[in-house]
């Protein structure tokens, strides 16, 4: 009988061994190598806000598309608008949009205008609400949340044809909210 309650217990710490062995090993290292692809940037709209004798307020609507498979955080950005050639604003923001992965954000940049240096052309262009060409260039940079490539800086040079449209009051009252 002893032999037999030796053999019964010597089992059961046979089959509880392998419950007892220590966790996997985390080797912590490397992450695997992800490809990250620059955001697009275009201008979807510029509208007139509101239109003086001499200086114009505008606003920009610009598209940034994430093509990742990841988050992207846009945390600055510095800028140059061109309408028609002439330089129309310069600037630059701060913590400006999250944009989800392989999806697409839109923002708003304001900007005033003075049409003193501007050629007639283009104020015309601007009071019968033409298109105008626009060309949309500068600097971003952009954060990926990645530990190996948590951010870098992003060129963009975008340039084509955008209605000049009056904004409605309710998104007047929108944008001064």
């Amino acid at each position: 009988m002893k032999k037999l309650l030796c053999l019964i217990n010597f089992s059961i710490i046979l089959l509880l061994f392998p419950a007892c062995k220590s966790p996997p090993q985390v080797v912590i290292g490397k992450e695997p190598e992800i490809e990250i692809i620059e955001p697009e940037f275009e201008i979807v709209s510029i509208a007139i806000i509101q239109a003086d004798l001499v200086n114009t307020k505008f606003e920009a609507v610009i598209k940034i598309n994430n093509p990742n498979a990841f988050d992207l955080n846009l945390s600055s950005i510095k800028y140059e608008l061109y309408g028609n050639g002439a330089l129309w604003t310069t600037g630059n923001e701060n913590d400006i949009l999250h944009i989800s992965a392989q999806s697409a954000c839109e923002t708003e940049f304001l900007f005033t205008m003075n049409f003193i240096n501007m050629g007639r052309k283009l104020l015309d262009d601007i009071i019968d609400k033409r298109q105008v060409n626009y060309r949309f260039s500068g600097e971003a940079e952009v954060e990926t949340g990645i530990l190996s490539r948590p951010a870098f800086q992003t060129r963009f040079d975008r340039s084509g044809l955008s209605e000049v449209k009056e904004k409605s009051k309710a998104d007047k009252k929108r944008s001064n909210l």
